[in-house]
């Protein structure tokens, strides 16, 4: 198969990828247009023994890395403030966090992608992820009716900066934390101690507003299963979860919540 059949059904994910990397959208389409013209006059680099997705972002990287430093782009109007400070950390720290967190990759798939040990993709990750948490910090209502569960949920996402408005246990007590403290966010349980259901929750928490949700839950067939009108999360966390797991989720939740934001 060419390279061209390889990655054609990858270069929009490729292109939101180029575009948080460098902060504007006329920036990383440059970038972009780069690596698919290093990518014709030199076959070579696209490396086979990667799986088309990995090798397609390594080529990627390879052409930024060589001429980031001479083309970096001027600030510009369309940049939103979220997008001026992701830029501002060191371009290693930002690359790993969009790879893992945003792109989906494994940590051993970034460290193949961005030429680095798995030691170092970590340290990267460690080194960067309260700055860029602080850039997404958000108000977040957790529903979660094991309290040990919600505890621990609370100290990670304050630990990284963000703001938990409320813990409920129960639908009813969801719906009005929801409507009095208006949660940027919200982190949900789909089976609740009274039996109702958490995504019923959600969904009448989303009449009156648009917000992430990130589902976590020891059953995710509940959901596959559930009604047609299910919510649309963010992620689905399945129990137990751990840390790292919940930090990419929301973070990832709320990138994409920023994202839409500034495109409507």
């Amino acid at each position: 198969m060419s390279i061209a059949k390889d990655i054609a059904p990858l270069l929009p994910y490729l292109r939101r990828f180029s575009r948080a990397l460098n902060g504007s959208l006329a920036s990383g389409d440059a970038y972009l247009t780069a690596t698919l013209e290093d990518l014709v006059e030199s076959p070579a680099s696209f490396a086979r023994n990667l799986c088309p997705r990995v090798a397609l972002y390594r080529a990627y990287l390879d052409t930024w890395s060589r001429t980031h430093a001479d083309t970096s782009a001027e600030a510009c109007e369309e940049e939103s403030a979220f997008d001026r400070n992701l830029a501002a950390l060191s371009p290693q720290v930002c690359a790993a966090f969009l790879l893992t967190t945003v792109e989906g990759f494994s940590v051993a798939e970034a460290s193949a992608i961005m030429g680095l040990d798995t030691v170092r993709v970590l340290a990267l990750l460690e080194r960067g992820a309260r700055d860029i948490a602080r850039g997404l910090a958000a108000r977040i209502l957790i529903i979660e009716d094991e309290p040990i569960i919600a505890m621990d949920l609370e100290t990670i996402l304050e630990d990284l900066g963000h703001q938990v408005v409320g813990v409920a246990r129960a639908h009813r007590q969801a719906v009005a934390l929801a409507a009095e403290r208006k949660p940027e966010l919200i982190m949900a349980d789909i089976q609740l101690e009274d039996g109702a259901s958490g995504l019923e929750a959600v969904n009448e928490i989303l009449t009156t507003a648009s917000r992430p949700v990130v589902f976590i839950t020891a059953h995710p067939g509940q959901y596959l299963s559930a009604a047609a009108n299910r919510p649309v999360p963010a992620s689905i966390l399945s129990k137990p979860f751990n840390p790292d797991s919940v930090r990419a989720a929301v973070s990832k939740a709320l990138f994409f919540d920023r994202r839409a934001r500034q495109a409507a």
